[in-house]
Order: C-alpha cells, then structure tokens, then sequence
C-alpha cells in the first residue's frame, strides 16, 4: 500500500524556549520568514505525502489558521499589486493536499501523540515527521528513501544520524545488524541511554515510515522514561515482530526545539537565501570583527 499520510506530533509546549512560547506555538517561529512546521510541511509535499495530520493541543489553533486561506489578507495584497507576496501566502499548500487536525488531551510523550492519531491514519502505513528536526539540503530525500524501504520490503524504516557520544542520553539510540543485502536493519531500541549503555551512536533522528502495527503496539505500551509513553519502547516491541530497517541522514541538521539550534537554524537559513543571503554575512563578518 502507498504510503499518503503524514503525522505532525505537534503538541509540545516548547519548554526549552520559554518565554517565546508562551503564547506562541514553537512549531510558528520563523526560519528567516517562513515558521519551523512550513519547512517540515514541504519535506512531506517533496516526498509526495498529501495527508497531512496534525496532533496538536487545544491551545494551537495558529497552527491550523496558517494552512487555511486567508482571504481578508489575499484581497488586501491583491489590491496593493503585492503579487509575490500573495503567491507566497495563498499557494502554502498545493490543490490535492488535505489538512486534519487531532487534539492530544494531555502530554504523555511522543508514542501517545502519535496514538492520538490512530483514527485519522487508520489501518495503513504512514510517515511521522518531526518538525523541531530541521534537515537543511534534504528536499524529502530521506522521506523518499524511508517510502522506498517500505514499498520494497514491507516494513518500518526510520531515519537515523550520528550523534556525539555526550548526547546520546538525549535521543533514542540504536543497535543494527548488516542485512546482507547492503542495507541495515534495527538490532535493539533504547530511550536515552547513557553513553556507557547506548548500543551505537546513532541516534533516531525524527523521521519515520510505519507499518500500521505500530499503532496496536503504542496501545499496550507502559510508560518509561520522563513517566510518559515512548515512541523508541514501541520501535523495541516491534522489532519482536517485524523487521525495521534504518536510513543513515548526512544531510546537516538542526536541532530547533533548542534555543541555541534554533538560533544556528536561523542564521544558517539566513546566509543561504539568494536575496539576502550576501548582505547577511558581511553584515554578519563586519559584526564579528567588531
């Protein structure tokens, strides 16, 4: 079956960039001038995902006002000839793309979230993506990897990246085995391990593709590190049953749940751009040197 549906956890409160967050949705600050769950988004739509399912929480409504048209602010720059700028804001999500939104009630970690979304998803493969996890260069590139592992073998594959050894006890961290046939398949799945107990230093790094049964596992899945229910304990359940098989990310990443990722995101994105992007960095060479 085609993998069509994305999943979008969204519902976090954005500790670690407080006071930001507050009333604003971390997924809403802006990269440059574009918000951190466009980007993410558009990875989806390069990989010709067209199902986009948010779980987001009651106090996120803004996330859902900047994928609807707004009508009162096209006719307004249509009136002032602002033509670039109404392409840019009426053509954020292309004709054949549907949003929808599923409400996580309370914060009981990433397994639960992507649980929340179980009825939208029902019983197909899918994709998560986590938008806080900038991958800069990529264009869906991974997302069309994971797709392929799907289609060709009929199982999980999710996104991995090397991880310094001190920051292993921030993600989760798996062991593999060769395949035999080029590739690498999931040995062992641990949450947050400690650098003495981590399996490798690759990292899962906030891309996924699922077999539906993911979903029937997050149901009986206890909850395990932080008190709350674990993605990476479901992955481990999984592996009991199915093969997962790993995608290795090159392309450089960003970390924009963070306050000091989000602000190398930011400039980075910044001296990319090919209108401003010049400007920027001797700007930013004539501050450095001051």
């Amino acid at each position: 079956m085609s993998v069509v549906k994305a999943v979008f956890p969204v519902a976090g409160l954005g500790t670690r960039i407080l006071p930001a967050t507050k009333a604003l949705a971390k997924e809403m600050l802006p990269l440059v001038d574009k918000p951190v769950i466009q980007h993410a988004v558009e990875e989806a739509l390069s990989a010709g995902l067209k199902e986009l399912i948010f779980v987001t929480s009651a106090a996120k409504d803004i996330i859902r006002a900047h994928f609807q048209r707004n009508a009162a602010l096209e006719a307004e720059l249509a009136r002032r000839g602002k033509q670039a700028k109404l392409e840019q804001t009426r053509d954020i999500l292309p004709p054949g793309v549907s949003c929808r939104y599923v409400v996580q009630s309370e914060p009981l970690g990433l397994g639960h979230a992507i649980l929340c979304a179980k009825p939208l998803v029902g019983d197909e493969p899918f994709a998560v993506i986590l938008p806080d996890e900038l991958l800069r260069h990529d264009g869906g590139a991974c997302l069309r990897q994971l797709i392929a592992f799907h289609e060709r073998k009929n199982a999980s594959a999710v996104a991995v990246g090397e991880v310094p050894p001190e920051e292993v006890s921030r993600y989760g961290i798996v062991g593999f085995v060769e395949d035999g046939a080029g590739g690498r398949k999931m040995e062992v799945a641990v949450e947050k391990p400690s650098p003495e107990e981590a399996p490798s230093t690759l990292g899962l790094i906030g891309r996924y593709v699922f077999t539906p049964r993911i979903m029937t596992l997050l149901e009986t899945t206890p909850k395990g590190a932080g008190n709350e229910i674990q993605l990476t304990d479901a992955i481990a359940a999984l592996l009991r049953e199915q093969d997962v098989y790993l995608c290795e990310v090159e392309s450089p990443r960003s970390d924009c749940g963070s306050l000091l990722g989000y602000l190398k995101a930011n400039v980075e994105s910044a001296l990319e751009r090919e209108d401003i992007g010049a400007e920027f960095r001797a700007w930013l060479m004539a501050l450095l040197q001051k």
